[in-house]
């Protein structure tokens, strides 16, 4: 906030110099010289297309316009030079109703081409309105006198018009578009800035220049008078590492923050010698902050590079940036000891390297020795790395308005140099070894404190109860995860407690709702707390966060929640309430998170679900709800992204809305009794269809909220608490219930899924071939069905995949081998499928198996039977076709006697021929014995 601030002090000095100096050349308004005609019925044509909701135009009557509200006329010709709508200057809070909204006060409408006719027109304003995503109109560019155009924070879209570049004469120049999602503005190419050679301040914040390249660097280069450049969050990709000729040469604040350059902070930068600002925050910068650091740099105040993947040590030449008044370096991958010459920047009022994991080595009083002007210190290490190592009766030379100290050796002691600091606000020590009670200074020590977090520490003892802390605001107070004990205490003017996770017991004062009427969040969950809710909470009217959960609480859920129509999350999981759910729990219009996880509920779901249709997350997980899903909570598709009704006696099919549901991502519903076949379109789901690229959690800041986000749900076979990343889980879980029929190839389409547990139903069908689409999961249990086939062979290309349970089916054929399977070496996630063969199971396929996924083993025991079978077909044949014959024979007298004749007939003839042959052959011999005698 602090860096955000001095970077907006440089561009408000410079505005007030540009108006002083317009003001100067044009005189001031005086009656001596009237409104030109022409000129006043441009602007009556101008306003009668726009849209003024708070009337601040009403003052444009009569014949002197230079009277008007916003409109400035040269004193000496009655020209219009100025036209002045911003709303930020213009917007009179004394008017109208004081509960008036601050967009009511915004004009709207169209931009008319009148204002062509106010030929002497300098100085044009009409930020933050609302034109409702209208173009920024092309004939802007034809106001050839115009020196000033601030358009920022108006909510215009389309491509900016490159007829912005005829405005030779252009000094200031803002677009920022910040805050008009879903409308946004776009550049194709910046070669119309060539033209604006007088330009001193560019405006692009919020500006999608994607499609610009590097080409914006080149134009950028051409405003030799540039004074300050703000392009964050503009889309840029690129940013060169060698630029050998800068021309803005007289450039005083640069803001790149919030692109994504993906390289490391190039030298060229840290050589502009005139920068006072530097800002380049989240840009997913790499590689380490060059060595040295001053000369080029010696007139630089603000340095902020936090927020990405800067490495390496931090260089002592930051010592000699004398004029440094803004550092912020945190959350970045910076290591080793901080240099002792940080404690020479007498300038200095923040101080800001928190979130770095590598930091290590003491801070001692050298690094702070000469901050006399330092307001805010934020630090942290990894493991407690970092040690403070001050001496006890050590006296700081500065007074702190803020003080985050996390995760670094501040212990066993609160630091007693902290009761010096009468000025302070904040107080952030979480995680620093700070051992048992808390001082009773602590509650006294600045009449501004309003943030006080010692939470992660091994703090003990009793909180002292009702009492009205001398905080002069209400507080935020976190002293979560500690050792304390007692009662919950009654502090009056306190907006936020949290005492997660103590030893705090007996009941939740009967009286809260009563004694703490300002609170608006409330964590008392994993304490051991008992009896039942007070129904006094109702009395709480800005009561936003409860959060009750894994306590002894019993009794009923209170019947009387219509006081808390600010009310947003309601956890009350893990405790021993029962009885039903008052539909009164869901009639608060913007009840987003409900958690009743974990208790003995009971009741159908659609008696009180019926109003719950704005919910983000609904966790109602081991209760005894019973009845069908009602499809009340799945008429608003916008909302729900997490749906956990795990183990109850919920029956009935899965209704086909579950898949409008366009952010659902976290879907259990395992565990129940729900029967028939899984919807088709689940594979619809577009949170688990697409990958989501673009989307960047939120990050943390040195003052997290500390009522975080968490949800436990059960993913590869165990309980897991997730917080931070719940957004991006990916889950579904069907199991335990009686589904039945496939699992269809719609299944597949879900690219975004990372785990799928579909055990212990009564599926059937084959394992679809195309499971290998499932390209980010990690877990995947199909056990306990009647799955059939082969594994497809794409299943060995989800690179991901760490889970596999395939148990207890019908599997068949060898198991497919891949790099990914081989490290799933667990042969109890293929055994009752007797039919499977190969690594990692002992039953090894003899070669190859065949295209059915059939081993050649079970093949040549397939072919021995067929042999088999031809011997037996043959005897059978032989002795159906000699029984034919002689069964003839037998029965028929006449054939019998014609057959025996034939044998005879064939019997004479053949001894006949074997007796001619006979004598042929003795006849012969005898004539070759004679023969031979001679």
């Amino acid at each position: 906030m602090a860096s955000r601030n001095a970077f907006f002090q440089l561009l408000f000095i410079f505005f007030l110099c540009y108006r002083i100096q317009i003001l100067e050349v044009a005189g001031v308004n005086s009656s001596s010289a009237s409104c030109i005609k022409m000129e006043r019925e441009a602007l009556l044509k101008f306003k009668e297309y726009l849209i003024d909701p708070f009337d601040r135009l009403s003052s444009w009557v009569g014949k002197d316009c230079c009277n008007w509200a916003g409109v400035a006329c040269d004193n000496h010709t009655g020209n219009v030079y100025e036209l002045d709508l911003g709303t930020i200057y213009n917007c009179s809070w004394t008017q109208g109703s004081s509960t008036s909204p601050y967009w009511y006060c915004k004009l709207g409408g169209t931009l008319n081409p009148s204002l062509l006719n106010l030929t002497y027109l300098k100085y044009l304003d009409l930020s933050e309105n609302n034109f409702l995503g209208i173009s920024i109109p092309s004939f802007l560019g034809s106001l050839k006198k115009l020196e000033y155009l601030n358009l920022r924070w108006s909510n215009f879209s389309g491509m900016v018009p490159p007829h912005l570049g005829n405005l030779s004469n252009l000094i200031y120049l803002d677009l920022n578009n910040e805050f008009a999602y879903p409308n946004y503005l776009w550049v194709s190419d910046l070669n119309w800035l060539f033209c604006l050679s007088s330009m001193k301040y560019l405006g692009l914040r919020d500006v999608n220049l994607s499609k610009v390249t590097t080409n914006w660097l080149e134009a950028v280069n051409m405003l030799p008078s540039l004074l300050q450049l703000a392009m964050s969050s503009c889309e840029l990709s690129s940013l060169l590492q060698t630029f050998p000729f800068v021309n803005f040469t007289s450039l005083v604040a640069l803001d790149l923050s919030y692109n994504r350059f993906n390289s490391p902070v190039p030298q060229w930068l840290f050589n502009i010698s005139t920068l006072k600002a530097l800002k380049i925050r989240d840009t997913y910068a790499t590689g380490p902050i060059p060595k040295v650091l001053s000369g080029n740099l010696c007139k630089l105040r603000m340095l902020d590079m936090s927020f990405n993947s800067i490495e390496g040590l931090l260089p002592k030449s930051i010592g000699n940036l004398s004029r440094l008044e803004v550092i912020d370096l945190s959350f970045n991958m910076m290591s080793g000891f901080i240099p002792g010459s940080m404690g020479q920047l007498r300038e200095l009022f923040k101080h800001g390297l928190y979130g770095n994991s590598n930091f290590q080595g003491a801070i001692t009083e050298t690094h702070l020795q000469n901050l006399t002007k330092l307001l805010f210190l934020s630090i942290s290490s990894v493991n407690k790395s970092l040690a403070f190592s001050l001496r006890q009766d050590w006296i700081p030379p500065f007074s702190l308005y803020e003080i985050a100290i996390r995760d670094c050796q501040v212990g066993p002691d609160f630091p007693a140099w902290l009761r010096t600091q009468k000025r302070i606000m904040e107080i952030a020590l979480s995680n620093v070894d700070i051992f048992g009670n808390i001082p009773n200074w602590i509650w006294t020590l600045s009449p501004y404190m309003f943030w006080l977090d010692i939470s992660h520490n091994q703090l003990r003892g009793k909180l002292v109860d009702s009492i009205r802390l001398p905080f002069s605001i209400a507080a935020w107070i976190d002293l979560g995860f500690n050792n304390l004990e007692g009662s919950v205490p009654l502090w009056l003017n306190v907006t936020n407690l949290s005492l997660r996770n103590n030893l705090f017991y007996g009941p939740i004062p009967s009286n809260i709702g009563h004694e703490m009427s300002e609170l608006q969040n409330l964590d008392l969950s994993r304490n051991h707390l008992n009896d039942s809710i007070p129904p006094s909470i109702n009395n709480i009217r800005d009561l936003r966060f409860l959060d009750l959960s894994s306590n002894y609480l019993s009794g009923t859920i209170p019947k009387q929640w219509n006081g808390l129509k600010n009310l947003m999350t309601v956890d009350l999981s893990k405790n021993n309430l029962s009885g039903s759910i008052l539909g009164s729990l869901c009639s608060l219009r913007i009840l987003y998170w409900l958690k009743l996880s974990g208790n003995n509920l009971s009741g159908e779901l659609s008696t009180f679900l019926g109003h719950c249709n704005v919910l983000f997350e609904l966790d109602l997980r081991e209760n005894g709800f019973s009845g069908t899903i009602p499809q009340a909570i799945l008429a608003d598709p916008e909302y729900i992204y997490l749906l956990n009704l795990r183990a109850n006696k919920l029956t009935g099919t899965i209704p086909e809305q579950i898949c409008n549901l366009e952010n659902l991502h976290i879907l259990d519903l395992a565990h129940n009794n729900l029967s028939g076949p899984i919807p088709p379109c689940l594979g619809g789901l577009i949170r688990l269809k697409y990958l989501r690229n673009n989307f960047i959690p939120s990050r943390p800041t040195t003052k997290e909220v500390i009522f975080c986000e968490h949800t436990e749900l059960v993913i590869k076979g165990r309980k897991t608490e997730y917080t931070k990343i719940i957004l991006l889980v990916n889950t579904i879980d069907l199991s335990g219930n009686s589904l039945v029929g496939e699992i269809l190839d719609e299944i597949t389409n879900l690219s975004a899924l990372g785990s799928l547990n579909l055990s212990w139903n009564q599926l059937t069908g084959k394992i679809p071939e195309n499971i290998g689409s499932l390209q980010r999961l990690e877990a995947l249990d199909l056990s306990h069905n009647h799955l059939s086939g082969p594994l497809p062979p794409s299943i060995s290309s989800m690179t991901l995949l760490n889970h596999l349970n395939l148990s207890y089916n019908n599997l068949s054929g060898q198991i497919p081998s891949s790099h990914q399977l081989q490290t799933i070496v667990d042969p109890s996630i293929y055994e009752g499928n007797p039919r499977l063969c190969g690594p990692p199971l002992l039953n090894n396929c003899s070669t190859s198996t065949n295209g059915n996924g059939v081993s050649k083993g079970k093949v040549d025991e397939d072919e021995s039977s067929q042999t088999l079978w031809i011997y037996i077909s043959a005897a059978l044949g032989f002795v159906v076709g000699f029984w034919a014959v002689f069964g003839t024979l037998v029965v028929k007298k006449s054939v019998r006697h014609a057959y025996f004749k034939y044998l005879d007939e064939i019997s004479d003839k053949t001894a006949m021929q074997i007796a001619v042959n006979v004598a042929r052959f003795k006849r012969k011999m005898g004539v070759e014995s004679i023969q031979t005698q001679l």
